[in-house]
């Protein structure tokens, strides 16, 4: 048994005043006690100076890409042994920013689910998805989701659903990454989103869509997925979400991932941006900067519904998304007009009610996994100690390096 103790805490949805002491007997934390609390002789206290939270999610990561230009692209010829090297240098970067849990929304051959089975001391928990279900020659088609027609969906659910996948990921808009997809369109007829939901609600299983044009979006809410991934609202015209899209999303419940936290300091030292991201931005007529700019009015338009949002990042997919960047996707949302603790429960115990997991982590709470984050400085104040982890503990074990 041992005890972190800080003067500033937040314990996943709120924080607690005074600052905690979190008490940690082997993997789960049995007390969050008040700061000067007495603990028990035998149970050593270490103090910080900063301040103690659950380990962050990334709700959106690709565990098979590196985060180099194109290396999402290459993951699909890659072998098994190749994959299973990359995931590990992917988790150990996540870790050691501060994330504890990881959901994988882009694997290839279900390593990632290998990755999750094998659960190694000191690394993030995994939650996987398995290849995402694509159409030919759309979004992401070289990770190996592809299916065509309805007698296809139906086995993609099923192979996913036999496999033990968490969730069910599908591509209803092309993508930036995948050159000669339709990123202002749609993938998949409707009867075939419908029936793809409805085999995998029927399985017990979440949808989330990948969804980056306003058609898309339409097209995903209208067959009644869970959660929508990007939510960018790409049109000819630019970004747009109009409130009668929000006003579905709110009445439907649909969890969105606004995956932002691009890495701008990245993006203004690369001689080109990559080449989806300069065919949308040219056909939008938008730059980088009055897109980004675009993107976090719509996330204040989102907390204005009152629309639950998570925090991912789409971590590996490219350089302007290294793994651990999801710390700066939830620095956006302040800049959207969420307040520091909204935009930290994004992460944390709002990521962890998304993902179906509030029994096991999320929060700084007796009875849950000892999954435990310290970083260098008050967050009230100093979002940015959000990048400055200390300690990492995951299920109680420190990060591995």
């Amino acid at each position: 048994m041992h005890a972190l103790r800080a003067p500033v805490a937040f314990d996943g949805t709120a924080f607690i005043p005074g600052g905690a002491t979190v008490i940690v007997d082997a993997d789960t934390i049995v007390g969050v006690e008040p700061y000067d609390c007495a603990v028990p002789v035998a149970c050593p206290v270490t103090t910080y100076d900063g301040t103690l939270l659950p380990g962050l999610f990334d709700t959106h990561v690709h565990l098979v890409a590196n985060g180099e230009l194109g290396s999402l692209e290459r993951a699909g010829a890659m072998s098994d042994d190749e994959l299973d090297a990359t995931i590990g240098r992917s988790l150990r970067e996540e870790v050691a920013a501060g994330v504890t849990t990881v959901r994988d929304l882009g694997d290839v051959r279900y390593r990632a689910l290998a990755a999750r089975e094998r659960s190694e001391p000191g690394l993030p928990r995994v939650l996987a998805a398995g290849p995402p279900i694509t159409v030919p020659d759309g979004h992401c088609h070289f990770l190996g989701g592809v299916a065509d027609g309805p007698v296809a969906v139906e086995a993609a659910v099923a192979e996913r659903h036999d496999h033990g996948v968490d969730v069910v990921k599908v591509m209803a808009s092309g993508g930036m990454v995948t050159l000669g997809s339709d990123v202002f369109g749609v993938q998949f007829s409707p009867a075939d989103l419908h029936l793809l939901v409805r085999l995998a609600h029927e399985r017990g299983l979440q949808v989330l869509a990948h969804a980056h044009s306003l058609t898309g979006i339409r097209h995903a809410l209208a067959a009644g997925v869970d959660g929508i991934e990007h939510f960018s609202g790409l049109t000819e015209h630019g970004i747009e979400v109009p409130d009668e899209v929000l006003g579905h999303v709110a009445e439907a419940g649909t969890v969105l991932d606004l995956t932002l936290g691009f890495d701008r300091a990245a993006f203004a030292s690369m001689p080109a941006p990559p080449p989806g991201v300069q065919e949308a931005m040219r056909r939008t007529g938008l730059d980088f900067d009055s897109a980004y700019a675009a993107r976090l009015a719509v996330a204040a338009r989102v907390r204005e519904h009152g629309i639950r949002v998570v925090s991912g990042a789409d971590a590996g997919v490219g350089p302007l998304k290294r793994h651990g960047s999801v710390v700066l996707a939830v620095s956006d949302l302040l800049d959207a007009g969420f307040s520091t603790a909204e935009a930290l429960e994004t992460a944390t115990a709002g990521a962890a009610e998304a993902c179906g997991v509030t029994d096991r982590t999320g929060r700084l709470a007796a009875g849950l996994a000892a999954d435990v984050l310290v970083v260098d400085g008050d967050l009230r104040g100093d979002l940015e100690a959000l990048g400055r982890p200390v300690t990492v503990l995951v299920g109680g074990v420190e990060a591995r390096a």
